[in-house]
């Protein structure tokens, strides 16, 4: 039984899916799932949650993500990457300082309309679904915070970039409208997840290197507690009283702490027993009476 963090080095080639398939076969354990999805072109850092932990999902995929992206200029795909069908093509003839001077205009984040090949959903279909179908559709765009954006080397008609983006994000979308942006048309031809959160590819495991430490019997030496999802949040220990309470879904009040301090209303904390095992999320409140107290979030141990 595995309850944790498992942070896998994805090769290019298949999907995020097929990874959690693929680890599935190496642990011989079906609870697992993954924060934050990966194209197959793609590589780099998959943070996969296992046992207990795939109940965070939805908090760790909203975290912070860096990749470093190659683009090419001049070219333009269906897809917006350099493994679709090319639908145009241009001469390149723009400087460095035109790129950076375009890419400027990107910085601290834009309203990004998502691509069509894309799991988003109009209307109860998947837009991928349309587009293999040859259907385009209308899509709303959304701000995307673009925290930094540096432009690592540019050989034109090729380059490099460093992106650190919100959840949301397309990065292939990024290079299609960075050559939108200087007239000539633009795709991603690489992407590498370096960063999740507060997690690095340099810690990442590659699939071969899990199924060695499997067969060592050292794997679990490599997964790392839940709690780590929730290193920026407080922490809170109860009593042994207030650790049942929450267990059974019930609040905990001052008298329930041993440690710590109840979080402002609607703020979440990270709370744990008397013998350090992380409990559960909390998120502060207020009793129907007036006083604060701590409310189940989400439960995270037994």
């Amino acid at each position: 039984m595995y309850n944790g963090i498992l942070l896998l080095n994805k090769e290019p080639g298949f999907t995020s899916h097929d990874a959690v398939a693929k680890l599935r076969g190496i642990l011989r354990f079906r609870r697992i799932g993954h924060a934050g999805t990966l194209d197959p072109m793609a590589q780099g850092l998959l943070v996969m949650l296992l046992g207990k932990a795939t109940r965070a999902s939805e908090y760790a995929s909203g975290a912070e993500k860096e990749y470093i992206a190659d683009f090419i200029l001049g070219v333009e795909t269906d897809t917006q990457d350099t493994t679709g069908n090319v639908l145009a093509e241009a001469p390149v003839d723009v400087t460095e300082r035109q790129l950076r001077q375009a890419l400027s205009s990107f910085e601290g984040g834009y309203d990004q309309v998502p691509p069509m090949y894309s799991a988003i959903q109009k209307d109860g279909v998947r837009l991928y679904d349309l587009a293999r179908k040859g259907k385009e559709v209308e899509r709303e765009s959304r701000f995307i915070a673009l925290p930094l954006l540096e432009l690592l080397s540019f050989d034109p008609p090729r380059g490099k970039l460093r992106v650190r983006c919100s959840k949301g994000t397309y990065i292939r979308t990024l290079c299609h409208d960075l050559g939108q942006r200087l007239g000539c048309g633009g795709a991603m031809s690489a992407l590498t997840r370096v960063q999740a959160g507060d997690f690095s590819l340099e810690d990442a495991l590659t699939l071969g290197e899990v199924e060695q430490l499997v067969k060592e019997g050292t794997l679990q030496q490599h997964i790392l507690p839940v709690d780590r999802l929730f290193a920026s949040l407080p922490a809170v220990t109860l009593t042994e009283e207030g650790a049942k309470r929450a267990r059974n879904g019930a609040h905990a009040a001052q008298k329930h702490l041993l440690s710590g301090a109840i979080p402002p209303v609607d703020s979440l904390c990270r709370v744990y027993t008397p013998e350090g095992e992380f409990l559960m999320t909390g998120k502060g409140g207020l009793l129907d009476m007036g006083p604060p107290a701590i409310f189940c979030h989400k439960i995270f141990g037994e």
